[in-house]
């Protein structure tokens, strides 16, 4: 190659080395800039997918029967209890009863030592042959006018005395004498037989347990609409079992601190199944409505305060303003705006707008 086929060819190569370096800006101000094919590409491909059917899930509303449940804890507390103690002083001279088992009221259950009382009681009805025959008599001879009025009156008196004297020691001997006071069960014995008890010992404790109390609050808003024949629901801890009870009685006033009203009802507890003491979980249905037209919580969204949802109308979301009444957990009762064989749109609805094209993937 000579030296003018050396330079031609050098300089075709610096011209497409410029070529290179400047045809972006060039082509940016003459407004010719290239658009990559799979730039293009993808713009077509987002204008599809904006074009495309929100899929959504939906319901064919219906009337049911709607519940107002007030749910609670509460505790199961015996219909009686009581601690069992003498009301004299002594020393224990027996215990008749076994622990835990169930008594029946009036059944001996311990004794304190009673000698010196027995013995006075002896002594007492001892007289009583002597002052009746003396009654007697003077009463003969007041008849014949042998005595006067106010001598047959003295021994009569006496008589009567005597008789007061030995209830009073009877008493005092049924003092002495512990007896259960009602149906129940027994506990454990705090005594043995030997030991002194006075007044305020306890020999052991007595518990009704048939009927069952369920003690339970409710708060300030529900006040009113508990009252004595309401019933109730109640479980307990690893029991499947429901139980129902009815309110007898409630407190006079709502507690100061916590504004709340406590209420007690009973459960009949037949075979007394259930103790004392249980934690109880409490449901009382309030109001019960039973032809409602009710929607899930998440389908209806609120915005100054006004509320709204949207129903399936031809293809289309259509928004309706609707007015709720009774709420739950995870429902709420629609008074106005919606009715029965209306579809209702429950999943996106966050998205959707009146007149937004939707496609419904499952219908309840």
């Amino acid at each position: 190659m000579n030296k003018v086929s050396k330079i031609i060819v050098f300089s075709a190569l610096g011209l497409v080395l410029l070529g290179i370096v400047f045809y972006p800006r060039i082509s940016k101000m003459t407004g010719r800039e290239d658009v990559p094919a799979a730039s293009t590409k993808g713009q077509s491909g987002g204008a599809q997918q904006a074009r495309q059917k929100l899929m959504v899930n939906a319901v064919v509303l219906k009337h049911q029967p709607l519940q107002d449940v007030f749910r609670t804890k509460g505790q199961l507390i015996p219909d009686e209890e009581v601690d069992l103690s003498f009301e004299s002083s002594g020393k224990v001279t027996g215990i008749f009863f076994k622990e835990g088992t169930f008594v029946k009221a009036g059944t001996l259950l311990a004794k304190v030592n009673d000698q010196t009382l027995q013995a006075e009681l002896k002594k007492l009805e001892a007289q009583v042959p002597l002052a009746r025959e003396r009654v007697s008599r003077q009463r003969t001879l007041l008849e014949k006018d042998a005595v006067s009025q106010e001598t047959f009156q003295a021994v009569s008196t006496d008589l009567e005395k005597l008789m007061a004297d030995i209830e009073l020691v009877k008493a005092r001997l049924r003092m002495t004498e512990l007896r259960a006071p009602f149906d129940g069960i027994i506990g454990l014995r705090m005594v043995s037989e030997g030991a002194y008890a006075s007044t305020g010992t306890v020999v052991a404790h007595l518990t009704k347990i048939s009927p069952m109390k369920v003690e339970f609050s409710v708060n300030e808003k529900q006040a009113n609409d508990v009252r004595p024949g309401t019933m109730i629901q109640f479980t307990v801890e690893n029991d499947p079992r429901k139980y129902r009870a009815r309110v007898y009685a409630l407190e006079s006033k709502l507690d100061e601190k916590t504004l709340s009203l406590k209420a007690r009802a009973l459960y009949d507890n037949p075979g007394g199944i259930l103790r004392p003491g249980r934690s109880a979980s409490i449901e009382i249905i309030l109001r019960e409505i039973n032809n409602a037209i009710v929607i899930p919580s998440i389908a209806s969204v609120a915005e100054m305060g006004k509320d709204y949802a949207f129903k399936y109308s031809g293809g289309k979301a259509s928004q309706v303003f609707i007015k709720k009444g009774l709420r739950t957990a995870s429902s709420v009762q629609v008074t106005d705006g919606l009715q029965a064989g209306d579809t209702l749109l429950v999943t996106g609805v966050m998205q959707l707008r009146d007149g937004s094209e939707v496609e419904i993937q499952q219908i309840q």
